[in-house]
């Protein structure tokens, strides 16, 4: 047990009208002010693998290789944008101190946000992988308040790859120099109160002797209202693709809020490397890949390109664009290197398009004669976010904001009709726009075929042809709570978990945690129940047992859900309720077709959308 340079805050709880009870510190540290966390640093993590004593991060003589964090783009001082917080590499070299041991420091850390991000890592005292490491902190407003919180940091040798914010492919090592073996780095994100200003972080102190919490960069995730997510599509997979080189892909994209400015969202998940994104621009679609007039080139941080690191994002500068709401897109990526593998939605449903071979930079081009090639996926591209009015304007005011929905392959559209645009959440996009109710949020798309609660499909490193995704609690954090002003999330996912052998209390137990971790976070929380699938290959009466036990807890969740939608009702038979109307099936028996999806979303009550 190391010596305790801090000493924690006594905290007494009080009340704060409209909020839950929150800790106001009395402030009793041996520093009166918070530290930037680098002027912390007391451990050891990177070394160059010419000189791998330099570093020491486990206590057993083992580091990060400085080559590996190089070749990913992690290089010192770099800023990474991890599931929507800004954070940045220590700006360090090797062998020099780049991270905290958390020790209860107290941590300068300001901003509004729903979210607090670190980059953190577990380690053990004697270096062998572990279960991860678990501690509670404090978040400090300026007005007095504080908010208590718990984080787990994942072994960075043994943690799970679906969670990791980058892999790297070696441990370097005093004794035997570096071996074959993944080092894992992760973003964790604890509850915020977004109404309140952040001052500081008291970082967890209670990690226990044999184990360290490592923290190499925090930051607040920030919200701003004023945005709204039009159109997104959840990242399924890395797998082999073109290869492409100096090429344009042309994306087509169906919005449904609508804006007269517009950023969009790309992201480099999964990947072990950097990308480099030449340019990018974006029209509304004529037809094909021809634009219905020039399209709108798209900068990012003022420059025409953007390398994103592996593991991080990028989002492009706000620029004038009328986005119709419900109308085509056609966003345009130039890539100016090899690429050979990237992130991608599989099932886009949708025919995007790719210019020839060594045909350059055609984002700026209106006619689509360039894109020779076509591609049923959608890599690179996560989300359009829109807004209305100037930034500069007198006036402009929060947009409505985004639901999200979330699933496997009934809400990612499977079986609906090609380039129709007829998914369940975008006939629920199209009531959302024709009524005054409620406000006509933007509709988020979350789904991923093949995918599960409780296992990862796509094991979340590495090229590999299953796209199905890592499982939902590994990806709640990409996304559904680092999603553009996102206040309700609509869940409908399990029928994969119970026809692959899952229990039924294990999928509610899933489920459940999912539900309480979107509500830490402030969002609404929408469950639905799953529809029937008797006539399907493996929907055996063992399957159909489990499903109506999943079932039977989402309608009766006591209080886990802010609302329920009965989709089961909705599309069943009522002759034989284990099986789908024969008017909503798409012929497989488990996936409703245009006609099935089109009947859950006009059964949205659509005030169970609103918080």
């Amino acid at each position: 047990m190391r010596r305790r340079l801090w000493s924690v805050p006594l905290m007494i709880l009080t009340s704060v009208a409209g909020l839950p009870a929150v800790a106001v510190a009395e402030d009793r540290t041996t520093t009166t002010e918070p530290l930037p966390l680098e002027r912390l640093f007391d451990n050891r993590a990177v070394s160059d693998d010419a000189h791998p004593g330099e570093a020491d991060f486990d206590g057993a003589g083992n580091s990060l290789s400085a080559q590996d964090l190089h070749a990913a783009g992690w290089q010192p001082g770099r800023r990474l944008d991890l599931d929507s917080a800004s954070l940045r590499w220590p700006r360090t070299s090797p062998g020099s101190p780049d991270n905290v041991r958390a020790d209860g420091q107290h941590v300068r850390v300001r901003g509004s946000g729903n979210a607090v991000s670190l980059l953190v890592a577990g380690t053990s005292a004697d270096g062998r992988p572990g279960g991860g490491v678990k501690g509670s902190g404090t978040v400090h407003y300026w007005d007095g308040t504080s908010s208590p919180y718990t984080l787990t940091a994942p072994d960075w040798r043994a943690g799970p790859l679906a969670e990791k914010a980058v892999a790297l492919p070696h441990v370097n090592t005093r004794a035997s120099g570096q071996l074959a073996e993944k080092a894992r780095l992760y973003a964790v994100t604890v509850p915020a109160d977004p109404s309140r200003q952040i001052r500081s972080v008291t970082l967890p102190d209670d990690a226990g002797p044999q184990s360290d919490l490592h923290v190499f960069s925090a930051a607040v995730r920030r919200e701003d209202s004023t945005w709204t997510g039009s159109w997104s599509a959840s990242s399924s997979g890395y797998t082999a693709l073109g290869p492409w080189q100096d090429q344009t892909l042309r994306l087509v994209v169906h919005s449904s809020a609508g804006g007269s400015r517009a950023r969009i969202r790309l992201a480099n998940t999964f990947a072990s490397a950097p990308v480099e994104i030449g340019s990018a621009s974006v029209v509304v679609q004529r037809e094909g890949a021809s634009g219905r007039g020039r399209p709108v080139p798209l900068r990012f941080d003022g420059r025409d390109g953007v390398v994103m690191p592996a593991g991080a994002q990028a989002v492009s500068d706000p620029v004038g664009f009328r986005v119709p709401p419900g109308a085509n897109l056609l966003v345009s990526i130039h890539l100016p290197g090899p690429v050979a593998a990237a992130p991608v939605h599989s099932e886009a449903i949708q025919r995007s398009y790719v210019s020839g071979a060594g045909s350059g930079d055609r984002t700026g081009d209106e006619e689509g004669a360039a894109f020779t090639g076509s591609l049923e996926a959608w890599p690179f591209l996560t989300g359009v976010d829109v807004r209305t009015g100037s930034p500069r304007a007198e006036g402009v005011g929060e947009g409505p904001g985004s639901v999200v929905t979330f699933g496997d392959s009934i809400t990612d559209g499977v079986r609906s009709t090609q380039d129709a645009n007829r998914r369940w959440p975008d006939v629920l996009s199209q009531r959302l726009r024709a009524q005054d109710d409620v406000p006509r949020y933007g509709v988020l798309n979350q789904g991923i075929s093949a995918n599960r609660v409780l296992s990862d499909r796509y094991p979340g490193d590495g090229v590999s042809d299953d796209t199905g995704g890592v499982s939902a609690l590994h990806r709640l954090e990409r996304d559904v709570l680092a999603q553009t002003n996102a206040h309700t999330v609509v869940v409908l996912e399990g029928i994969n978990d119970v026809r692959w052998g899952a229990s039924a209390e294990d999928v509610v137990a899933g489920l459940k945690t999912f539900a309480q971790r979107a509500r830490e976070r402030g969002l609404r929380v929408v469950g639905a129940t799953l529809t029937p699938c008797e006539g399907y290959k493996d929907c055996s009466p063992e399957v159909e047992a489990r499903r109506s036990a999943v079932n039977e807890f989402v309608r009766h969740n006591g209080g886990v859900y802010d609302a329920v939608l009965d989709f089961d009702a909705v599309v069943r038979d009522p002759a034989r309720p284990q099986r789908m109307l024969p008017a909503y099936d798409s012929g497989d028996h488990l996936h409703p077709g245009d006609a099935g999806l089109k009947a859950m979303a006009d059964s949205v009550e659509l005030r169970k959308l609103v918080p």
